[in-house]
Protein backbone atom coordinates (compact mmCIF):
# COMPACT_ATOMS: atom_id res chain seq x y z
CA UNK A 1 0.00 0.00 0.00
CA UNK A 2 1.28 3.47 -0.88
CA UNK A 3 0.54 6.59 1.18
CA UNK A 4 1.11 9.72 -0.88
CA UNK A 5 2.49 12.76 0.96
CA UNK A 6 0.76 16.13 0.66
CA UNK A 7 2.51 18.72 2.84
CA UNK A 8 0.42 21.88 3.16
CA UNK A 9 3.30 23.61 4.91
CA UNK A 10 5.82 26.38 4.18
CA UNK A 11 8.72 24.57 5.90
CA UNK A 12 8.66 20.79 5.35
CA UNK A 13 12.16 19.42 4.76
CA UNK A 14 11.87 18.55 1.06
CA UNK A 15 8.85 20.32 -0.41
CA UNK A 16 8.02 23.11 2.03
CA UNK A 17 6.02 25.84 0.32
CA UNK A 18 5.32 23.84 -2.83
CA UNK A 19 1.70 23.02 -1.94
CA UNK A 20 0.79 25.53 0.77
CA UNK A 21 -1.88 26.96 -1.53
CA UNK A 22 -5.09 24.90 -1.37
CA UNK A 23 -5.49 24.53 -5.13
CA UNK A 24 -1.85 23.48 -5.56
CA UNK A 25 -2.22 20.92 -2.78
CA UNK A 26 -5.42 19.51 -4.27
CA UNK A 27 -3.89 19.31 -7.75
CA UNK A 28 -0.86 17.49 -6.33
CA UNK A 29 -3.04 15.07 -4.36
CA UNK A 30 -5.14 14.26 -7.42
CA UNK A 31 -1.95 13.54 -9.37
CA UNK A 32 -0.82 11.16 -6.61
CA UNK A 33 -4.15 9.33 -6.87
CA UNK A 34 -3.72 9.01 -10.64
CA UNK A 35 -0.26 7.55 -10.02
CA UNK A 36 -1.70 4.91 -7.71
CA UNK A 37 -1.78 6.29 -4.16
CA UNK A 38 -3.88 4.09 -1.89
CA UNK A 39 -4.01 6.75 0.85
CA UNK A 40 -3.43 10.52 0.85
CA UNK A 41 -1.61 11.87 3.92
CA UNK A 42 -2.36 15.57 4.46
CA UNK A 43 -0.14 17.49 6.88
CA UNK A 44 -0.24 21.10 8.05
CA UNK A 45 2.68 21.12 10.49
CA UNK A 46 6.26 20.26 9.60
CA UNK A 47 7.90 17.52 11.68
CA UNK A 48 11.38 18.03 10.19
CA UNK A 49 14.23 18.13 12.71
CA UNK A 50 14.22 21.47 14.51
CA UNK A 51 10.71 22.41 13.41
CA UNK A 52 8.77 24.75 15.69
CA UNK A 53 5.17 23.96 16.69
CA UNK A 54 2.22 25.43 14.81
CA UNK A 55 -1.01 26.44 16.53
CA UNK A 56 -4.03 24.19 16.11
CA UNK A 57 -5.96 27.01 14.46
CA UNK A 58 -3.23 27.55 11.85
CA UNK A 59 -2.93 23.83 11.20
CA UNK A 60 -6.70 23.53 10.75
CA UNK A 61 -6.73 26.50 8.38
CA UNK A 62 -4.11 24.79 6.22
CA UNK A 63 -5.50 21.27 6.01
CA UNK A 64 -9.30 21.42 6.30
CA UNK A 65 -9.92 23.24 2.98
CA UNK A 66 -7.72 20.70 1.20
CA UNK A 67 -9.49 17.72 2.79
CA UNK A 68 -12.94 19.14 2.00
CA UNK A 69 -11.99 19.74 -1.63
CA UNK A 70 -10.53 16.26 -2.00
CA UNK A 71 -13.42 14.51 -0.26
CA UNK A 72 -15.75 15.78 -2.95
CA UNK A 73 -13.53 14.46 -5.74
CA UNK A 74 -11.91 11.17 -4.68
CA UNK A 75 -12.86 8.01 -2.80
CA UNK A 76 -9.23 7.43 -1.74
CA UNK A 77 -8.87 7.26 2.06
CA UNK A 78 -7.51 10.50 3.51
CA UNK A 79 -5.13 10.61 6.45
CA UNK A 80 -4.50 13.66 8.64
CA UNK A 81 -0.89 13.91 9.80
CA UNK A 82 -1.19 15.65 13.16
CA UNK A 83 -0.27 15.40 16.83
CA UNK A 84 -3.26 17.47 17.99
CA UNK A 85 -6.69 16.01 18.78
CA UNK A 86 -8.32 19.35 17.91
CA UNK A 87 -6.84 19.23 14.42
CA UNK A 88 -7.68 15.54 14.03
CA UNK A 89 -11.31 16.21 14.94
CA UNK A 90 -11.60 19.05 12.42
CA UNK A 91 -10.02 16.87 9.74
CA UNK A 92 -12.32 13.94 10.48
CA UNK A 93 -15.30 16.30 10.34
CA UNK A 94 -14.06 17.47 6.93
CA UNK A 95 -13.87 13.90 5.62
CA UNK A 96 -10.58 12.35 6.74
CA UNK A 97 -10.58 8.64 7.53
CA UNK A 98 -7.22 8.07 9.28
CA UNK A 99 -5.22 9.89 11.96
CA UNK A 100 -1.45 9.65 11.51
CA UNK A 101 -0.02 10.72 14.88
CA UNK A 102 3.78 10.88 15.00
CA UNK A 103 3.59 11.47 18.76
CA UNK A 104 1.57 8.26 19.34
CA UNK A 105 -1.08 9.90 21.49
CA UNK A 106 0.85 12.55 23.42
CA UNK A 107 -2.28 14.70 23.29
CA UNK A 108 -4.42 13.13 26.04
CA UNK A 109 -7.58 13.68 24.00
CA UNK A 110 -6.35 11.82 20.92
CA UNK A 111 -7.16 8.24 21.91
CA UNK A 112 -10.65 9.12 23.16
CA UNK A 113 -11.36 10.97 19.90
CA UNK A 114 -10.23 8.07 17.70
CA UNK A 115 -12.15 5.56 19.81
CA UNK A 116 -15.31 7.65 19.55
CA UNK A 117 -14.99 8.24 15.81
CA UNK A 118 -13.94 4.69 14.95
CA UNK A 119 -11.12 5.84 12.68
CA UNK A 120 -7.84 4.12 11.97
CA UNK A 121 -4.90 5.47 14.01
CA UNK A 122 -1.20 5.31 13.16
CA UNK A 123 1.15 5.23 16.18
CA UNK A 124 4.77 6.23 15.56
CA UNK A 125 7.92 6.12 17.66
CA UNK A 126 9.75 9.41 18.15
CA UNK A 127 12.43 10.17 20.70
CA UNK A 128 11.74 13.71 21.95
CA UNK A 129 9.93 16.27 19.79
CA UNK A 130 10.62 17.49 16.23
CA UNK A 131 12.51 20.41 17.74
CA UNK A 132 14.78 18.22 19.93
CA UNK A 133 14.73 14.73 18.42
CA UNK A 134 18.05 14.90 16.56
CA UNK A 135 20.04 16.24 19.54
CA UNK A 136 22.39 13.27 19.86
CA UNK A 137 19.82 10.46 20.29
CA UNK A 138 21.15 7.34 22.02
CA UNK A 139 19.88 3.75 22.22
CA UNK A 140 21.11 0.55 23.79
CA UNK A 141 19.17 -1.61 21.32
CA UNK A 142 17.18 0.61 18.96
CA UNK A 143 14.79 -2.11 17.75
CA UNK A 144 14.02 -3.34 21.23
CA UNK A 145 13.39 0.18 22.56
CA UNK A 146 11.23 1.17 19.59
CA UNK A 147 9.21 -2.05 19.85
CA UNK A 148 8.69 -1.59 23.60
CA UNK A 149 7.49 1.98 23.10
CA UNK A 150 5.09 0.99 20.33
CA UNK A 151 3.72 -1.92 22.35
CA UNK A 152 3.12 0.45 25.26
CA UNK A 153 1.24 2.92 23.04
CA UNK A 154 -0.78 0.11 21.44
CA UNK A 155 -1.79 -1.08 24.92
CA UNK A 156 -2.77 2.46 25.92
CA UNK A 157 -4.80 2.90 22.73
CA UNK A 158 -6.70 -0.35 23.13
CA UNK A 159 -7.33 0.42 26.82
CA UNK A 160 -8.91 3.69 25.65
CA UNK A 161 -11.34 1.75 23.47
CA UNK A 162 -9.62 1.68 20.07
CA UNK A 163 -9.94 -1.77 18.48
CA UNK A 164 -6.59 -3.38 17.76
CA UNK A 165 -7.55 -3.80 14.11
CA UNK A 166 -7.85 0.01 13.86
CA UNK A 167 -4.13 0.48 14.62
CA UNK A 168 -1.02 0.70 12.46
CA UNK A 169 2.51 1.17 13.82
CA UNK A 170 5.46 3.15 12.46
CA UNK A 171 9.06 2.78 13.73
CA UNK A 172 9.73 6.46 13.03
CA UNK A 173 12.59 6.33 10.53
CA UNK A 174 14.47 9.61 11.00
CA UNK A 175 12.59 10.69 14.11
CA UNK A 176 15.15 10.89 16.91
CA UNK A 177 17.52 8.44 15.24
CA UNK A 178 20.95 8.58 13.64
CA UNK A 179 21.61 6.91 10.25
CA UNK A 180 22.90 3.74 11.92
CA UNK A 181 19.71 3.51 13.98
CA UNK A 182 17.54 3.94 10.89
CA UNK A 183 19.43 1.30 8.90
CA UNK A 184 19.18 -1.13 11.82
CA UNK A 185 15.43 -0.56 12.08
CA UNK A 186 14.83 -1.40 8.41
CA UNK A 187 17.10 -4.43 8.63
CA UNK A 188 15.14 -5.70 11.64
CA UNK A 189 11.61 -4.80 10.52
CA UNK A 190 10.51 -8.46 10.66
CA UNK A 191 10.98 -8.28 14.44
CA UNK A 192 8.55 -5.35 14.60
CA UNK A 193 6.12 -7.27 12.41
CA UNK A 194 5.95 -9.78 15.26
CA UNK A 195 3.77 -7.24 17.10
CA UNK A 196 1.05 -8.34 14.69
CA UNK A 197 0.03 -4.93 13.35
CA UNK A 198 0.45 -3.36 9.90
CA UNK A 199 3.77 -1.54 9.62
CA UNK A 200 3.99 1.90 8.03
CA UNK A 201 7.44 3.04 6.91
CA UNK A 202 8.40 6.55 5.80
CA UNK A 203 11.88 6.65 4.27
CA UNK A 204 11.24 8.93 1.30
CA UNK A 205 13.95 11.60 0.81
CA UNK A 206 15.11 11.29 4.44
CA UNK A 207 18.52 12.61 5.50
CA UNK A 208 19.82 9.10 6.22
CA UNK A 209 19.58 8.39 2.50
CA UNK A 210 21.61 11.49 1.79
CA UNK A 211 24.16 10.42 4.37
CA UNK A 212 24.59 7.12 2.53
CA UNK A 213 25.08 8.59 -0.96
CA UNK A 214 25.75 12.30 -0.55
CA UNK A 215 22.72 13.25 -2.66
CA UNK A 216 20.82 16.45 -1.78
CA UNK A 217 17.21 16.24 -0.63
CA UNK A 218 15.70 17.05 -4.04
CA UNK A 219 17.75 14.36 -5.77
CA UNK A 220 17.04 11.26 -3.69
CA UNK A 221 14.52 9.38 -5.82
CA UNK A 222 16.81 6.38 -6.48
CA UNK A 223 17.68 6.21 -2.78
CA UNK A 224 14.02 6.48 -1.80
CA UNK A 225 13.01 3.73 -4.20
CA UNK A 226 15.76 1.41 -2.96
CA UNK A 227 14.92 2.01 0.71
CA UNK A 228 11.21 1.61 0.05
CA UNK A 229 11.72 -1.68 -1.79
CA UNK A 230 13.87 -3.06 1.00
CA UNK A 231 11.29 -1.93 3.57
CA UNK A 232 8.49 -3.63 1.68
CA UNK A 233 10.48 -6.84 1.35
CA UNK A 234 11.20 -6.68 5.09
CA UNK A 235 7.52 -6.51 5.98
CA UNK A 236 6.33 -2.91 5.69
CA UNK A 237 2.66 -2.99 4.68
CA UNK A 238 2.42 0.75 3.93
CA UNK A 239 5.07 2.99 2.40
CA UNK A 240 4.71 6.75 2.92
CA UNK A 241 6.25 8.31 -0.18
CA UNK A 242 6.62 11.49 -2.22
CA UNK A 243 7.03 9.79 -5.62
CA UNK A 244 4.04 7.45 -5.83
CA UNK A 245 4.27 6.48 -9.51
CA UNK A 246 7.93 5.38 -9.52
CA UNK A 247 7.51 3.53 -6.23
CA UNK A 248 4.45 1.69 -7.52
CA UNK A 249 6.29 0.58 -10.66
CA UNK A 250 9.33 -0.51 -8.69
CA UNK A 251 7.16 -2.60 -6.37
CA UNK A 252 5.35 -4.23 -9.30
CA UNK A 253 8.66 -5.34 -10.82
CA UNK A 254 10.12 -6.52 -7.52
CA UNK A 255 7.04 -8.55 -6.63
CA UNK A 256 6.86 -10.12 -10.09
CA UNK A 257 10.49 -11.17 -9.92
CA UNK A 258 10.13 -12.59 -6.41
CA UNK A 259 6.84 -14.38 -7.07
CA UNK A 260 7.00 -18.14 -7.02
CA UNK A 261 6.35 -19.79 -10.34
CA UNK A 262 7.50 -22.43 -12.77
CA UNK A 263 9.43 -19.97 -14.96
Amino acid sequence: MLMGIVNVTPDSFSDGGSFVDRDAAVTHALQLVREGADVLDIGGESTRPGALPVSASEEIARVVPVIRALRGRVNTPISIDTMKAEVAQAALDAGADIVNDVSAGTDPAMFALCARRGCLLVLMHMKGTPRTMQSDPEYGDVLREVAAHLQDRVSAATAAGIPRNHLWIDPGFGFGKLPAHNVALVRRLPELAALGLPLLLGVSRKSTLGALTGAPVHDREPESLAAGLVGAMQGAAVLRVHEVGPMKRALLVARAMLARGDG
